[in-house]
């Protein structure tokens, strides 16, 4: 048996009920996908449903969530009335739980406000320059004057806004076209940094950790630096230290051992943000440890960040671990976050299905059943890994949850076909989906006429983009570029030509600026420059930039006089292109050593280039040089 099906064979139902819904199911084939994951292959009923809704708000506030407490203020206006329900609900206001409603509120900015303001007011909880700085990411898109308003709050408190924050929110309002709110922005962000950051000491004790090996030496050198320890000052030198992971690992420890200072759930966010990396994924977990023993949590709006770097670096195994790890805590990730990370799972080569299910599982796990967007990323994975079988068993599962198999579904499907080169079954699977009354789009022809282009059966792959057409399903732009590319792979210099150009004048199609560059480049090493400046003409019409770089050389080396007069006269928009132009094909016929093609091509030029300062410069300097004596 092999992996994948060890895995699927593991897989247990939840609770009794699931258990109850899959016996009582009488939809075919189910006997044989009980065999499977039991991965939520049911809907539960309506009653069941309604059950379970909160429908008061006394039900909201004594199931003290954090959910709970967003559903309640999305549900009224803010009033004295909303702030006593959440003083009735007796819920601790830690930093985390803050961060999570406002998180969930960010599409919201007056009741986002509203609660911020509320909860910055509360006995017990101390704000945070990262509560303010996602603060005010939420009201700079939608509330100028309370983001002017809170920014000052923030720097009166004596916070500060992160470099991250601040360029996000600078970017924002430069493509509103609100320069004097940038230029006031950069004011508040070089003050705070002056004031309230302590930038100075800052850049010091950076300096002074970075410049030697941790030890006695540098922390007595600290000692004498700093004399406050504030979260404020903590997280500035750590983030200033994020280049240097090893290093804000030893001053994050060196400050948890100083008398009098004690991390709290500031301090560890901070650090778990500054360590989330690849270069120290060992120091990230031990912060990530020690926090959950300290009785804090990872904030919701660092580990979407975390989890995003993770991502970004391939650092799939740790994201999975990240999610399971907040699954169980309070702050549970969004649906999209469990999308997303079994996308960046299947976008691997060969996908690790163990890590699929663990996130499936810990999904399941908390009571949700799974989404068409979940299956679809188990499926994905499973058809890219080649475990069909388990594939087509996972499709009658998202069935029998009341989900039809869609374009996405199929498409994958085609996909893994493809990879494998299974292409006849490839091919069956649009007939197939016709037959079910899915009609195939344009990406899904497009994955399969991929297929055989990248199998080198591009007469084939013409076979189906004419079915396709048949189909009255009409190409773009990416179906062209698999196409050519698909030809120039096979070496198919003039069929990829005559194809571009009769898609751009007979179904008016245009093709990306890569396609068109890519195969200018490979006419040009075929000797085939006519029909290049076909296409450089082609692509003048279709307004792109013009794309001279192949050009120069290929003339300067193997081309004649009227060659380098007509892509002159091709090159450009206006009547003559400009004196760079012509500099530069000037230049290159010299460093062939054609001078006399080099004046020939002057004689053809109009008079304001003859004349031109740097063109009489060069043709001065060929006719004092040795060689053209």
């Amino acid at each position: 048996m092999n992996r994948a099906k060890t895995i699927l064979s593991s897989l247990r139902v939840t609770n009794s009920y699931i258990s109850n819904q899959l016996r009582n199911t009488t939809r075919a084939p189910y006997s044989q996908v009980t065999q499977f994951s039991r991965l939520s292959p049911y809907i539960p009923n309506k009653s069941y449903c309604s059950s379970h809704l909160i429908n008061t708000h006394q039900k909201l506030f004594f199931s003290s969530t954090p959910n709970s407490v967003v559903e309640l203020i999305v549900a009224n206006e803010w009033s004295t009335e909303l702030e006593n329900e959440l003083d009735n609900s007796n819920l601790g206001w830690t930093h985390e739980r803050a961060i999570y409603v406002l998180k969930k509120l960010d599409k919201n900015p007056q009741k986002a406000s509203g609660f911020f303001n509320w909860v910055c007011e509360k006995d017990g909880f101390r704000p945070s320059s990262s509560i303010y700085s996602l603060m005010l990411r939420i009201l700079v898109q939608n509330d100028m004057k309370q983001f002017w308003i809170t920014l000052k709050k923030m720097k009166e408190q004596g916070f500060y806004i992160d470099e991250e924050t601040y360029l996000t929110m600078s970017a924002q309002l430069k493509k509103e076209k609100m320069a004097s709110d940038v230029a006031a922005l950069s004011h508040f962000y070089n003050r705070m940094l002056q004031e309230n950051a302590m930038d100075g000491v800052v850049k010091e004790v950076v300096n002074v950790v970075v410049g030697q090996e941790w030890g006695e030496k540098v922390e007595k050198r600290l000692v004498e630096l700093i004399v406050d320890l504030s979260d404020t000052f903590v997280i500035r030198v750590l983030k200033e230290l994020r280049n240097y992971p090893s290093k804000a690992w030893s001053f994050f420890q060196w400050v948890g051992q100083s008398p009098g200072y004690e991390h709290n759930t500031v301090t560890y966010n901070g650090a778990a943000r500054v360590l989330g990396g690849d270069d120290s994924i060992r120091e990230f977990w031990s912060v990530v440890e020690k926090m959950k023993g300290a009785g804090h949590e990872l904030d919701i709006d660092n580990y979407i960040k975390i989890s995003r770097t993770f991502r970004k670096k391939k650092m799939v195994e740790d994201a999975v671990k990240l999610y399971e790890f907040m699954m169980d805590g309070p702050y549970k990730p969004s649906l999209q976050d469990c999308s997303m990370l079994l996308r960046s799972i299947s976008a691997s080569e060969n996908p690790d299905l163990d890590l699929v299910f663990r996130v499936a599982r810990k999904y399941e796990s908390m009571g949700h059943t799974l989404s068409k967007a979940v299956y679809d990323g188990i499926h994905r994975s499973l058809t890219k890994a080649g475990s069909f079988d388990e594939a087509e068993k996972i499709v009658n599962v998202m069935r029998n949850a009341g989900y039809e198999p869609d374009n996405l579904t199929y498409s994958q499907l085609v996909f893994g076909l493809c990879k494998a080169r299974r292409l006849e079954e490839a091919c069956k699977v649009l007939v197939d989906m016709e037959e079910d009354g899915c009609t195939p789009d344009i990406k899904t022809w497009t994955i399969l006429i991929q297929g055989y282009c990248a199998a080198g059966e591009v007469d084939n792959a013409l076979i189906c983009f004419a079915k396709m057409i048949e189909k009255n399903c009409n190409a773009d732009a990416d179906l062209l570029d698999v196409l050519i590319n698909g030809f120039l792979g096979q070496q198919k210099i003039e069929g990829a030509y005559s194809l571009l150009v009769e898609m751009v004048k007979k179904a008016r199609l245009r093709p990306w600026q890569a396609t068109y560059k890519s195969l200018i480049e490979k006419l040009l090493v075929a000797r085939k420059l006519e029909e290049a400046f076909d296409l450089l003409r082609l692509m003048k019409k279709q307004n792109y930039p013009p794309y001279p770089d192949p050009f120069v050389p290929y003339i300067s080396k193997f081309g004649t006089v009227e060659d380098a007069a007509e892509f002159l006269k091709a090159l450009s928009v206006k009547d003559y292109p400009s004196s760079s132009a012509y500099l530069h094909v000037f230049k290159s016929f010299f460093r062939e050593g054609r001078y006399s093609e080099a004046k020939d091509l002057l004689f053809k030029c109009p008079h304001h280039i003859r004349k031109h300062h740097e063109v009489c410069k060069l043709f001065g300097s060929a006719e004092s040089s040795p060689a053209t004596s």
